[in-house]
C-alpha cells in the first residue's frame, strides 16, 4: 500500500458537486492500494500515519501527532500512485489492485484508522472522479510504502 500523506488546514472532496468528506486541520491521505497487498499490510500503515509526528508543539518543532492533536484525517482512494512509467509517456496501472481488493482494503484502511483515532473518518467515494481541495500546511507531505519502510 502506498500513501501519500498531507499536512493541511482543511481539505475537502466533491462528487458531482456534491461536498462527501471534510477535515479542518489534520491529514489529507491518498491511498492505493496494489495487487499484492493484503490486510497484514494496514497493521504497519495504519498506526505509522496516526503516530507521524509532524504537528507542531509550543516550541514550534514538529513533535506531536494527530492523536496528540486530536485532529482529522480525510482518505482519498488514488489507484494511479502505482502508475508506472518504465516504458514511454503513458502510465500503466497494472500493479494497481483489482477494484474489488481495491475497495476492500480502503474500506478496511478506513475502519482501521477509525478504530486507531477512536472516531469517524471521512473518505472520498471509491472508484469515483472526485475535485479535491486542500490548503496545505507547511507544506509537510510525507511518502509510504508498505512494502518499502525505507521512506
Amino acid at each position: 500500500m502506498r500513501a501519500v500523506v498531507r499536512r493541511v488546514q482543511r481539505a475537502l472532496v466533491r462528487v458531482e458537486g456534491e461536498v462527501v468528506g471534510e477535515i479542518g486541520e489534520g491529514l489529507l491521505v491518498y491511498l492505493g492500494v496494489s495487487s499484492e497487498d493484503e490486510v497484514g499490510d494496514l497493521d504497519w500503515l495504519v498506526p505509522k500515519i496516526a503516530g507521524l509526528r509532524i504537528f507542531d508543539d509550543d516550541e514550534d518543532r514538529m513533535n506531536l501527532s494527530l492523536k496528540d492533536r486530536d485532529l482529522d484525517v480525510l482518505v482519498v482512494s488514488q489507484f494511479t500512485l502505482y502508475g508506472n512509467l518504465r516504458k514511454g509517456f503513458r502510465p500503466s496501472f497494472n500493479r494497481a489492485a483489482s477494484p474489488d481488493l481495491g475497495k476492500t482494503l480502503y474500506e478496511c484502511f478506513v475502519e482501521k484508522m477509525s478504530a486507531e483515532l477512536e472516531k469517524p473518518i471521512p473518505t472520498g467515494r471509491f472508484g469515483a472522479h472526485m475535485e479535491i481541495e486542500a490548503v496545505d500546511h507547511g507544506p509537510v507531505t510525507i511518502l509510504l510504502d508498505s512494502r518499502d519502510k525505507k521512506y
